[in-house]
């Protein structure tokens, strides 16, 4: 019980979770300004709804949410992606578009030991219905966020 009460303050008040479109780890090689740049000429999206009903995991255990997500966002994924490597970023090939899966992280590392009890307090809380009403570019090395003016 104590995990699912962890798990809604995540995802309801204590934590902001993300729904990664290009995330810094994804860039292996990249110029910080031109990157910034090329994002924030993209133009304003408005907020993005999404509605998570599953769990689901990747190799070496990062347990996530499994949003529904329409083609309006995939084509907005695809937008920022074009961006990005526009200015000569090297984007990690996970996400390319039609081989990105979108996803918001619960856990990087989570031992197989451990999935019975995250997936038990995961489906006690699901499903939520979330509104993206910010976008931010995120230094996953330091932790430096960079808000941006609107949503692309």
């Amino acid at each position: 019980m104590a995990l699912g009460a962890g798990l809604i303050r995540r995802l309801t008040v204590g934590e902001c979770p993300w729904l990664c479109a290009g995330c810094s780890t994804a860039l292996r090689e990249w110029k910080l300004d031109e990157v910034t740049k090329a994002v924030e000429e993209l133009p304003d999206g408005g907020p993005v709804s999404l509605y998570f009903d599953a769990l689901g995991t990747f190799r070496r255990g990062r347990a996530w949410l499994v949003p529904a997500v329409n083609a309006a966002a995939l084509q907005r994924q695809e937008q920022v992606v074009s961006a990005i490597t526009a200015t000569g970023a090297d984007l990690h090939r996970h996400y390319v578009p039609g081989r990105w899966v979108p996803h918001c992280t619960l856990a990087p590392r989570v031992p197989l030991s451990a999935l019975p009890t995250l997936t038990a307090a995961v489906y006690d809380v699901l499903p939520l219905q979330a509104e993206v009403t910010r976008a931010a570019r995120i230094d996953s090395s330091t932790g430096h966020l960079h808000a941006l003016e609107r949503i692309p």
